[in-house]
Protein backbone atom coordinates (compact mmCIF):
# COMPACT_ATOMS: atom_id res chain seq x y z
CA UNK A 1 0.00 0.00 0.00
CA UNK A 2 1.49 3.45 -1.09
CA UNK A 3 2.25 6.02 2.02
CA UNK A 4 0.54 9.07 1.06
CA UNK A 5 1.39 11.10 4.07
CA UNK A 6 2.63 14.23 3.27
CA UNK A 7 6.70 14.62 3.36
CA UNK A 8 9.34 17.52 2.11
CA UNK A 9 9.14 15.60 -1.39
CA UNK A 10 5.57 16.22 -2.03
CA UNK A 11 4.39 19.37 -3.73
CA UNK A 12 2.27 19.54 -0.52
CA UNK A 13 2.26 23.14 0.98
CA UNK A 14 5.01 23.13 4.03
CA UNK A 15 3.08 25.65 6.19
CA UNK A 16 0.62 22.54 5.79
CA UNK A 17 2.72 19.97 7.27
CA UNK A 18 3.53 22.55 9.97
CA UNK A 19 -0.07 22.71 10.23
CA UNK A 20 -1.44 18.75 10.64
CA UNK A 21 1.29 18.18 12.89
CA UNK A 22 0.19 20.80 15.63
CA UNK A 23 -3.46 19.76 14.88
CA UNK A 24 -3.03 15.69 15.47
CA UNK A 25 -1.06 16.92 18.60
CA UNK A 26 -3.90 18.82 19.79
CA UNK A 27 -6.13 16.42 18.55
CA UNK A 28 -4.66 13.45 20.64
CA UNK A 29 -3.72 15.32 23.52
CA UNK A 30 -0.19 15.82 23.61
CA UNK A 31 -0.70 19.78 23.30
CA UNK A 32 -3.48 19.88 25.55
CA UNK A 33 -6.07 22.86 26.71
CA UNK A 34 -3.72 25.35 28.23
CA UNK A 35 -0.65 24.22 27.45
CA UNK A 36 1.74 26.50 25.07
CA UNK A 37 2.53 24.81 21.98
CA UNK A 38 6.37 24.93 20.69
CA UNK A 39 7.61 28.41 19.58
CA UNK A 40 7.96 29.37 15.95
CA UNK A 41 12.11 28.91 16.62
CA UNK A 42 11.26 24.94 18.02
CA UNK A 43 8.68 24.57 14.99
CA UNK A 44 11.32 25.69 12.34
CA UNK A 45 13.77 23.22 13.38
CA UNK A 46 11.58 20.59 14.55
CA UNK A 47 9.93 20.78 10.59
CA UNK A 48 13.15 21.87 8.91
CA UNK A 49 11.05 25.15 7.67
CA UNK A 50 11.44 29.11 7.31
CA UNK A 51 9.92 30.98 10.22
CA UNK A 52 7.46 32.83 7.68
CA UNK A 53 6.33 29.50 7.09
CA UNK A 54 5.62 28.51 11.21
CA UNK A 55 4.55 31.74 11.70
CA UNK A 56 1.79 31.05 9.29
CA UNK A 57 0.67 27.73 10.50
CA UNK A 58 0.01 29.22 13.65
CA UNK A 59 -1.54 32.16 12.00
CA UNK A 60 -4.24 29.68 10.54
CA UNK A 61 -4.57 27.70 14.28
CA UNK A 62 -5.38 31.03 15.81
CA UNK A 63 -7.58 32.18 13.03
CA UNK A 64 -9.58 28.79 13.41
CA UNK A 65 -9.43 29.54 17.61
CA UNK A 66 -7.26 26.86 18.09
CA UNK A 67 -4.96 28.57 20.07
CA UNK A 68 -4.58 32.10 21.23
CA UNK A 69 -1.30 33.89 21.39
CA UNK A 70 -0.20 36.01 24.45
CA UNK A 71 2.64 38.61 24.11
CA UNK A 72 5.74 37.87 25.92
CA UNK A 73 4.58 34.28 27.00
CA UNK A 74 3.95 32.60 24.15
CA UNK A 75 0.65 30.38 21.83
CA UNK A 76 -1.41 28.53 24.19
CA UNK A 77 -4.40 25.84 23.27
CA UNK A 78 -7.97 27.12 23.93
CA UNK A 79 -9.98 25.26 25.90
CA UNK A 80 -12.88 23.67 23.36
CA UNK A 81 -15.42 24.80 26.02
CA UNK A 82 -14.04 28.08 25.59
CA UNK A 83 -14.35 27.94 22.32
CA UNK A 84 -17.94 27.46 22.47
CA UNK A 85 -19.04 29.67 24.85
CA UNK A 86 -17.53 32.19 22.35
CA UNK A 87 -19.56 30.93 19.77
CA UNK A 88 -22.15 31.16 21.68
CA UNK A 89 -21.74 35.09 22.63
CA UNK A 90 -21.30 35.78 19.05
CA UNK A 91 -24.46 33.91 18.15
CA UNK A 92 -22.63 31.86 15.56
Amino acid sequence: MPDHSPDASTPYAPYMRVLDALTADIKAGKIGPGERIPSESELCERHKVARETARRAVRVLRERGTVRTEWGRGTFVVDPAERAGEDEHRGD
